[in-house]
């Protein structure tokens, strides 16, 4: 092979000419060198006290090699996946799993951080240099590298095998989505679902040659059908399917399973926190996150529960008298909830999401939400239709301030098939400055949007459009920092219980008059959205929050007890867990085949474990925060320069709670949050 383009340097990734059997070589090659450069840098440090450039710039410098070269491999494993894709790529993993463990554990080179905090250079850092030299003296410490030999190896296999079983978690709930589908060579079941879902499913049949229409388990073609098919059989069907993918239930059962995959997973996490000298893999991920202990986690999770179990209980109950009164549904199942809820909405509100949908085409959304970002944050948004990009749906847009690019994104909107569910934001490249030359920020923003249909552009719906919201609040937090050290760049650094802050600050938009303005027009007329429904929307805003709020602290609580209270769990004891949880707090029925676990993927496959809870955390932080956009005004140019700076510009340069103080003044309150979902226990 001549060349290789995950060798060279390139400002951004060279989408078009990587291929699978790049990826192998192009990973040996670096961490070979890699290893060697590391191994250089300890010997010179044991000759002469280390400062910052002969140590930690230059381990910098390293570092964000080889992440230039394996970011485009895992984004595009996650976006344009392929058999020879996936192989190269989990080929890789224990390989860099491997090296991260012996970087984390070499002695020599925690010796020589140490030197450097304890050495005469220290004096001379800035805030961002310290906060990074003390992040990694931390992360040593997580790494085992005071372990005697014996136990460092083991904790060494333990990453190793877990970063595996992550990845394969991964692949099995993909392919489980992907391995069922319905085909109807007619739309007499199809009765009660809107015409975008009808050309969604039409479309999904006829890209396989098919007459009719088919659905399948991605998120643009299950919802619809669950949320507006009068075929309760249908529902029943397709929810089914849902709900048991990669597990021994279900349509597929034992085809993908990930019960013995979740089974390991805690096993290993277990034993490597008590390695580490924790208690449980609880407490190990607490060592990284803003509260305290488990019990402040706990009781956290158990006083939002309590404030909203009897709300809860009364919207279950007018749901099930609405069923009851006026769809003659006498006993409510699971596959009936989100159905009867919308009719219900819709009956109480006169709105539904379809309605809304004209008045969100994507191109004018995208558009809105980057005027957004301007008027609050004097940023302009540009694409760049000359960058490298892997698929015809994606853009690439710049960031310009005073006439200067500060920042760059991919935007990669629509399902589509050999892409992973959800929505997310990741690196492409982190902002950090060497040599006197900036590297810029570039993230990737992913979504799994239902795709435009023929010639008319894509519909969001208003819960698509504030996921699009979400994930550009992660990209800020990302682009705008001021950062110029790496490991405190952006998200980097950022206590994992503060990172959803700027995303879920960013949702508020979507529910201002001013806001809405700027994001909403007709897809015929271009009219923005009518006030008589935009009225309805933010009546409805709360619709069923006791009910939604309930089933996120059940996620967290679910997450959180894992893995505090089991060591070595059984997939019956996982499950048994679940079900204690949901008897405690879930308002809904539950299907005994209900195997959510088995695709429960920001704990098994993300970075979420026993941190779920972080996105009610961050809640609060978000809607204190925007309280403050409240009390100014939502455009407000003062309070946004403050965000920006004191949150947005800071990354992970200083402790998360000390920046929301220095932003609001004073200590977070809960009770913006609870005025804001509408819960009324406050």
């Amino acid at each position: 092979m001549s060349r290789n383009p995950l060798l060279e340097h390139h400002t951004l990734p060279p989408f078009g000419d990587i291929r699978p059997e790049h990826v192998g070589p192009a990973i040996d090659t670096l961490l070979d060198e890699l290893r060697a450069k590391v191994e250089a840098l300890v010997a010179r440090a044991e000759q002469q006290a280390p400062d910052w450039d002969s140590l930690a710039a230059p381990l910098e410098a390293l570092n964000d090699r080889l992440s230039r070269a394996w970011s485009p491999v895992s984004h595009l494993n996650g976006t344009m996946s392929s058999p020879e894709l996936r192989e190269a790529h989990d080929s890789c993993l224990q390989k860099l799993s491997d090296y991260s463990t012996w970087l984390g554990q070499h002695e020599g080179l925690f010796r020589a951080w140490q030197a450097l905090r304890d050495g005469p250079a220290w004096s001379n850092l800035n805030e961002a240099q310290q906060r990074s030299i003390e992040n990694a003296l931390r992360d040593f410490r997580l790494a085992g590298v005071d372990l005697p030999t014996e136990k460092k190896q083991r904790s060494a296999e333990i990453r190793s095998r877990l970063s595996s079983l992550s990845s394969t978690f991964s692949n099995q709930l993909l392919d489980a989505t992907q391995a069922w589908s319905l085909d109807l060579e007619d739309d007499s079941r199809l009765e009660g679902l809107p015409g975008s879902a009808m050309a969604t499913l039409a479309a999904n049949a006829e890209a396989k040659g098919r007459q009719g229409y088919r659905i399948t388990l991605d998120f643009p073609s299950f919802y619809p059908v669950i949320s507006y098919a009068d075929d309760r059989e249908l529902r029943r069907e397709v929810y089914t399917a849902y709900v048991t993918r990669a597990s021994d239930q279900g349509p597929n059962a034992g085809e993908y399973d990930n019960a013995p995959v979740i089974e390991e997973i805690l096993r290993l996490r277990q034993e490597l926190a008590g390695l580490l000298g924790f208690a449980n893999h609880a407490e190990y991920s607490l060592a990284t996150k803003m509260a305290d202990n488990a019990d402040q986690v706990l009781g956290f999770l158990d006083d939002l529960a309590a404030r909203a179990l009897p709300q809860g209980r009364e919207e279950f109950a007018e749901l099930e008298a609405y069923a009851r009164d006026e769809l003659g549904l006498i006993d409510l199942a699971p596959w009936d909830i989100g159905y009867v809820s919308e009719k219900l909405r819709e009956a109480r509100y006169a709105i539904s999401e379809e309605q809304l949908r004209p008045y969100f085409p994507a191109p004018k959304a995208v558009a809105g939400l980057f005027a957004v970002v301007e008027r609050l944050y004097g940023v302009r948004v540009e694409e760049d239709p000359s960058a490298p990009s892997y698929h015809q749906d994606v853009r690439f847009y710049r960031l310009i301030e005073n006439d200067t690019p500060i920042a760059g994104f991919y935007l990669d909107l629509y399902a589509r098939e050999g892409k992973r569910g959800g929505a997310w934001m990741d690196e492409c490249r982190v902002r950090r400055r060497e040599d006197g030359e900036l590297q810029l920020p570039v993230a990737y923003l992913t979504c799994n949007f239902t795709r435009p249909v023929g010639s008319q552009p894509a519909l969001l719906t208003h819960d698509e459009v504030t996921t699009l919201f979400h994930e550009f609040g992660h990209g800020l937090h990302h682009m705008l920092t001021r950062q110029d050290i790496a490991d405190v760049s952006g998200i980097n650094g950022v206590a994992w219980d503060a990172v959803e802050l700027p995303s879920q600050f960013m949702e508020n938009y979507c529910w201002e008059r001013e806001g809405l303005d700027l994001i909403s027009g007709h897809v015929e007329s271009g009219e923005p959205l009518p006030q008589p429904l935009f009225e309805k929307l933010t009546a409805a805003k709360n619709f069923q929050s006791a009910m939604g709020m309930l089933r996120q602290i059940e996620f967290s609580l679910f997450d959180f007890r894992l893995h505090l209270e089991l060591d070595a769990p059984s997939a019956a004891e996982v499950q048994a867990l679940l079900d204690n949880v949901r008897e405690a707090i879930s308002v809904v029925p539950k299907a005994e085949f209900n195997r959510f676990q088995n695709g429960f993927s920001h704990i098994f496959a993300g970075g979420y474990a026993a941190g779920y809870y972080s996105y009610k955390w961050a809640e609060v932080l978000s809607a204190d925060a925007w309280s403050a956009f409240e009390e100014s005004g939502i455009f407000d140019p003062q309070t946004g320069s403050r965000f920006r700076r004191e949150i947005l510009e800071a990354g992970g340069s200083r402790d998360a709670a000390e920046l929301f103080r220095a932003f609001r003044g004073r200590e977070p309150s809960i009770d913006p949050l609870l005025r804001h979902s509408g819960i009324r226990a406050a």
